[in-house]
Protein backbone atom coordinates (compact mmCIF):
# COMPACT_ATOMS: atom_id res chain seq x y z
CA UNK A 1 0.00 0.00 0.00
CA UNK A 2 1.40 3.39 -0.98
CA UNK A 3 2.17 5.73 1.89
CA UNK A 4 -0.35 8.64 2.46
CA UNK A 5 1.61 12.06 2.71
CA UNK A 6 -0.42 14.90 4.77
CA UNK A 7 -0.18 16.82 1.44
CA UNK A 8 -2.19 13.91 -0.64
CA UNK A 9 -4.41 14.50 2.30
CA UNK A 10 -4.74 17.85 2.16
CA UNK A 11 -5.12 18.39 -1.88
CA UNK A 12 -7.94 16.09 -1.67
CA UNK A 13 -9.59 18.22 1.08
CA UNK A 14 -9.15 21.02 -0.94
CA UNK A 15 -10.18 19.29 -4.25
CA UNK A 16 -13.15 17.69 -2.44
CA UNK A 17 -14.06 19.91 0.11
CA UNK A 18 -14.71 17.09 2.60
CA UNK A 19 -13.19 16.10 6.14
CA UNK A 20 -9.79 15.05 6.77
CA UNK A 21 -10.27 11.80 7.99
CA UNK A 22 -13.13 10.39 5.16
CA UNK A 23 -10.31 11.66 2.59
CA UNK A 24 -7.56 9.55 4.08
CA UNK A 25 -9.61 6.93 4.09
CA UNK A 26 -10.38 7.34 0.52
CA UNK A 27 -6.83 7.60 -0.24
CA UNK A 28 -5.97 4.52 1.58
CA UNK A 29 -8.77 2.88 -0.36
CA UNK A 30 -7.25 4.35 -3.62
CA UNK A 31 -3.88 3.17 -2.75
CA UNK A 32 -3.26 7.10 -2.97
CA UNK A 33 -4.21 7.82 -6.28
CA UNK A 34 -5.96 11.01 -5.93
CA UNK A 35 -7.93 10.82 -9.18
CA UNK A 36 -9.25 6.84 -7.79
CA UNK A 37 -10.49 8.29 -4.49
CA UNK A 38 -12.61 11.27 -6.10
CA UNK A 39 -13.94 8.41 -8.76
CA UNK A 40 -14.64 6.32 -6.04
CA UNK A 41 -16.20 9.33 -3.84
CA UNK A 42 -18.48 10.23 -6.32
CA UNK A 43 -20.20 7.05 -5.60
CA UNK A 44 -20.94 8.08 -1.69
CA UNK A 45 -22.57 11.31 -2.71
CA UNK A 46 -18.66 13.24 -1.87
CA UNK A 47 -19.12 14.23 -5.69
CA UNK A 48 -21.31 17.46 -4.60
CA UNK A 49 -18.73 18.66 -2.71
CA UNK A 50 -15.99 18.07 -5.18
CA UNK A 51 -17.69 20.39 -8.02
CA UNK A 52 -18.33 22.88 -5.55
CA UNK A 53 -14.88 23.04 -3.62
CA UNK A 54 -13.32 24.90 -6.61
CA UNK A 55 -15.61 27.85 -6.97
CA UNK A 56 -15.11 31.15 -5.35
CA UNK A 57 -16.81 31.94 -2.11
CA UNK A 58 -17.25 35.70 -2.24
CA UNK A 59 -19.90 36.55 -0.57
CA UNK A 60 -20.98 34.86 3.26
CA UNK A 61 -21.50 36.90 6.63
CA UNK A 62 -19.65 38.47 9.24
CA UNK A 63 -20.60 37.92 12.60
CA UNK A 64 -19.09 38.72 16.31
CA UNK A 65 -18.66 38.20 19.59
CA UNK A 66 -18.12 40.51 22.84
CA UNK A 67 -17.06 39.26 26.47
CA UNK A 68 -19.65 40.68 28.86
CA UNK A 69 -17.23 42.93 30.42
CA UNK A 70 -16.05 44.64 26.97
CA UNK A 71 -12.72 43.51 27.66
CA UNK A 72 -12.48 41.59 24.24
CA UNK A 73 -14.24 41.04 21.19
CA UNK A 74 -14.01 38.68 17.92
CA UNK A 75 -14.75 39.34 14.45
CA UNK A 76 -15.38 36.69 11.91
CA UNK A 77 -15.95 36.26 8.26
CA UNK A 78 -17.59 33.13 7.03
CA UNK A 79 -17.92 32.83 2.95
CA UNK A 80 -20.33 31.36 0.56
CA UNK A 81 -20.80 31.44 -3.04
CA UNK A 82 -24.05 32.87 -2.76
CA UNK A 83 -25.90 35.72 -0.84
CA UNK A 84 -28.74 33.51 -0.58
CA UNK A 85 -26.74 31.16 1.64
CA UNK A 86 -25.12 33.06 3.80
CA UNK A 87 -28.70 33.87 5.23
CA UNK A 88 -29.44 29.75 5.74
CA UNK A 89 -29.96 29.16 9.10
CA UNK A 90 -27.83 26.47 8.64
CA UNK A 91 -24.95 28.62 7.47
CA UNK A 92 -25.18 31.17 10.41
CA UNK A 93 -25.56 28.12 12.80
CA UNK A 94 -22.13 27.32 11.60
CA UNK A 95 -20.54 30.66 11.64
CA UNK A 96 -21.86 31.13 15.19
CA UNK A 97 -20.09 27.79 16.66
CA UNK A 98 -17.22 29.12 14.86
CA UNK A 99 -16.79 32.29 16.42
CA UNK A 100 -17.86 30.55 19.38
CA UNK A 101 -14.70 28.93 19.06
CA UNK A 102 -12.35 31.59 18.11
CA UNK A 103 -13.76 33.55 21.53
CA UNK A 104 -13.24 30.54 23.72
CA UNK A 105 -9.48 29.67 22.72
CA UNK A 106 -8.70 33.07 21.78
CA UNK A 107 -7.12 30.94 18.56
CA UNK A 108 -7.15 32.95 14.97
CA UNK A 109 -5.02 30.73 13.19
CA UNK A 110 -7.97 29.51 10.99
CA UNK A 111 -6.10 26.82 9.57
CA UNK A 112 -5.43 25.11 13.56
CA UNK A 113 -8.70 26.27 14.37
CA UNK A 114 -10.84 24.47 11.92
CA UNK A 115 -8.65 20.92 12.22
CA UNK A 116 -11.18 18.00 13.85
CA UNK A 117 -14.69 18.79 14.52
CA UNK A 118 -15.10 22.46 12.68
CA UNK A 119 -13.91 20.94 9.36
CA UNK A 120 -15.82 17.72 9.60
CA UNK A 121 -18.67 20.28 10.29
CA UNK A 122 -18.01 22.53 7.38
CA UNK A 123 -17.91 19.49 4.84
CA UNK A 124 -21.33 18.36 6.02
CA UNK A 125 -22.79 21.68 5.24
CA UNK A 126 -20.95 21.91 1.68
CA UNK A 127 -22.69 18.73 1.42
CA UNK A 128 -26.07 19.96 2.48
CA UNK A 129 -26.28 23.09 1.25
CA UNK A 130 -24.33 22.36 -2.52
CA UNK A 131 -21.92 25.49 -2.24
CA UNK A 132 -18.02 25.60 -1.04
CA UNK A 133 -18.15 27.06 2.44
CA UNK A 134 -15.09 28.28 4.23
CA UNK A 135 -13.99 30.20 7.27
CA UNK A 136 -11.69 33.09 5.24
CA UNK A 137 -10.42 34.87 8.86
CA UNK A 138 -11.04 35.85 12.28
CA UNK A 139 -9.37 38.63 14.34
CA UNK A 140 -9.39 38.31 18.17
CA UNK A 141 -9.57 42.82 19.97
CA UNK A 142 -8.69 43.08 23.44
CA UNK A 143 -9.08 46.42 25.25
CA UNK A 144 -6.04 47.73 27.79
CA UNK A 145 -6.33 47.84 30.95
CA UNK A 146 -9.26 50.22 31.91
CA UNK A 147 -10.88 50.15 28.63
CA UNK A 148 -13.35 48.96 26.59
CA UNK A 149 -14.09 47.30 22.87
CA UNK A 150 -17.63 47.81 20.88
CA UNK A 151 -18.84 45.82 18.20
CA UNK A 152 -20.71 46.63 15.36
CA UNK A 153 -21.93 44.41 12.33
CA UNK A 154 -24.48 46.37 9.52
CA UNK A 155 -26.32 43.85 7.22
CA UNK A 156 -24.22 40.85 8.20
CA UNK A 157 -21.64 42.58 5.24
CA UNK A 158 -19.34 44.91 7.15
CA UNK A 159 -18.38 44.56 10.28
CA UNK A 160 -16.03 46.65 13.03
CA UNK A 161 -14.70 46.80 16.39
CA UNK A 162 -13.68 49.85 17.93
CA UNK A 163 -10.75 49.66 20.92
CA UNK A 164 -11.12 52.41 23.92
CA UNK A 165 -8.62 53.83 26.49
CA UNK A 166 -11.49 54.04 28.97
CA UNK A 167 -14.61 55.66 27.54
CA UNK A 168 -17.71 52.72 27.80
CA UNK A 169 -18.60 50.01 25.01
CA UNK A 170 -22.17 51.90 24.10
CA UNK A 171 -19.12 54.77 22.73
CA UNK A 172 -16.96 52.14 21.27
CA UNK A 173 -19.71 50.62 19.60
CA UNK A 174 -20.87 54.11 18.39
CA UNK A 175 -17.91 54.55 16.65
CA UNK A 176 -17.54 51.22 15.43
CA UNK A 177 -20.79 52.28 13.43
CA UNK A 178 -18.51 55.19 12.07
CA UNK A 179 -15.89 52.82 10.75
CA UNK A 180 -18.56 50.62 9.05
CA UNK A 181 -19.78 53.27 7.24
CA UNK A 182 -17.19 55.70 7.14
CA UNK A 183 -13.59 53.03 6.38
CA UNK A 184 -11.02 55.19 7.55
CA UNK A 185 -7.59 54.17 6.38
CA UNK A 186 -6.19 54.40 9.53
CA UNK A 187 -7.23 55.07 13.38
CA UNK A 188 -4.75 57.61 14.00
CA UNK A 189 -2.81 60.04 11.93
CA UNK A 190 0.20 58.38 13.07
CA UNK A 191 -0.37 55.36 11.93
CA UNK A 192 -0.36 56.18 8.26
CA UNK A 193 2.07 53.97 6.42
CA UNK A 194 5.08 56.49 5.58
CA UNK A 195 4.61 54.65 1.67
CA UNK A 196 0.89 55.94 1.33
CA UNK A 197 1.94 59.60 2.71
CA UNK A 198 4.67 59.50 -0.04
CA UNK A 199 2.32 58.34 -2.74
CA UNK A 200 0.14 61.38 -1.83
CA UNK A 201 2.94 63.92 -1.49
CA UNK A 202 4.00 62.80 -5.11
CA UNK A 203 0.36 63.63 -6.28
CA UNK A 204 0.35 66.46 -4.75
CA UNK A 205 4.04 67.73 -6.46
CA UNK A 206 2.12 66.45 -9.36
CA UNK A 207 -0.75 68.98 -9.46
CA UNK A 208 -0.66 72.07 -11.90
CA UNK A 209 -0.55 74.92 -8.77
CA UNK A 210 2.24 73.56 -8.05
CA UNK A 211 4.22 74.31 -11.28
CA UNK A 212 6.90 76.85 -10.66
CA UNK A 213 6.27 77.24 -7.35
CA UNK A 214 9.45 78.33 -5.26
CA UNK A 215 10.88 75.59 -2.87
CA UNK A 216 9.66 77.31 0.56
CA UNK A 217 6.38 77.91 -0.60
CA UNK A 218 5.43 74.56 -2.59
CA UNK A 219 6.67 73.11 1.01
CA UNK A 220 3.94 74.68 3.01
CA UNK A 221 1.50 73.78 0.27
CA UNK A 222 2.37 70.07 0.42
CA UNK A 223 2.37 69.90 3.99
CA UNK A 224 -0.93 71.70 4.55
CA UNK A 225 -2.71 69.09 1.95
CA UNK A 226 -0.98 66.19 3.45
CA UNK A 227 -2.36 67.58 6.75
CA UNK A 228 -5.73 67.79 5.20
CA UNK A 229 -5.40 64.21 3.71
CA UNK A 230 -4.73 63.24 7.12
CA UNK A 231 -7.67 64.66 8.34
CA UNK A 232 -9.69 62.78 5.69
CA UNK A 233 -8.73 59.54 6.25
CA UNK A 234 -8.09 59.14 10.07
CA UNK A 235 -10.38 58.24 12.10
CA UNK A 236 -9.81 60.34 15.24
CA UNK A 237 -10.07 63.59 13.07
CA UNK A 238 -13.27 62.86 11.10
CA UNK A 239 -16.67 64.35 11.55
CA UNK A 240 -18.32 61.77 13.63
CA UNK A 241 -21.18 60.35 11.23
CA UNK A 242 -23.83 61.01 14.20
CA UNK A 243 -22.85 64.12 14.73
CA UNK A 244 -20.80 65.83 12.17
CA UNK A 245 -20.45 69.28 14.14
CA UNK A 246 -17.49 67.31 16.17
CA UNK A 247 -15.07 65.21 15.59
CA UNK A 248 -14.80 61.13 16.12
CA UNK A 249 -11.81 61.64 19.19
CA UNK A 250 -14.16 64.87 20.21
CA UNK A 251 -16.98 62.32 21.03
CA UNK A 252 -14.43 59.65 22.43
CA UNK A 253 -13.31 62.38 24.53
CA UNK A 254 -16.81 63.52 26.02
CA UNK A 255 -17.17 60.30 27.25
CA UNK A 256 -14.14 59.91 28.85
CA UNK A 257 -12.22 57.91 26.05
CA UNK A 258 -9.71 57.56 23.60
CA UNK A 259 -9.76 55.93 20.60
CA UNK A 260 -6.41 53.48 20.45
CA UNK A 261 -7.51 51.20 17.11
CA UNK A 262 -9.85 49.51 15.41
CA UNK A 263 -10.68 46.51 13.08
CA UNK A 264 -13.26 46.26 10.11
CA UNK A 265 -13.87 43.24 8.03
CA UNK A 266 -16.27 43.54 4.82
CA UNK A 267 -17.19 40.20 3.10
CA UNK A 268 -15.56 39.48 -0.04
CA UNK A 269 -12.86 42.70 0.21
CA UNK A 270 -10.14 41.21 -1.58
CA UNK A 271 -11.03 38.34 -3.36
CA UNK A 272 -11.33 38.19 -7.02
CA UNK A 273 -14.78 37.46 -8.20
CA UNK A 274 -15.45 35.07 -10.98
CA UNK A 275 -17.33 36.73 -13.57
CA UNK A 276 -20.64 34.21 -15.10
CA UNK A 277 -21.81 35.13 -18.52
CA UNK A 278 -25.14 33.01 -17.97
CA UNK A 279 -26.39 33.67 -21.57
CA UNK A 280 -22.94 32.55 -22.57
CA UNK A 281 -22.84 29.23 -20.41
CA UNK A 282 -26.55 28.39 -21.56
CA UNK A 283 -25.63 28.44 -25.18
CA UNK A 284 -22.42 26.44 -24.76
CA UNK A 285 -24.88 23.84 -22.54
CA UNK A 286 -27.16 23.93 -25.81
CA UNK A 287 -24.60 23.21 -28.39
CA UNK A 288 -23.24 20.17 -26.24
CA UNK A 289 -26.49 19.05 -26.04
Amino acid sequence: MAAISASMVKELRERTGLGMMECKKALQEADGDIELAIDNLRKNAGLKSAKKAGRIAAEGAIVTRTAEDASLAVLLEVNSETDFVSRDDNFKGFAQRVVDRVFETKNQDIASLMEGELEDARSQLVQKIGENISVRRAAVIEAPEGGKVGAYVHGDRIGAVVVLKGGSEEVARDIAMHVAAINPAVALPEDMPQEKLDHEKSIILAQPDMAGKPAEIAEKMVLGRLKKYLAENSLVAQPFVKDPNQTVAEYAKQAGGEVVSFVRFEVGEGIEKEEVDFAKEVMEQARRS
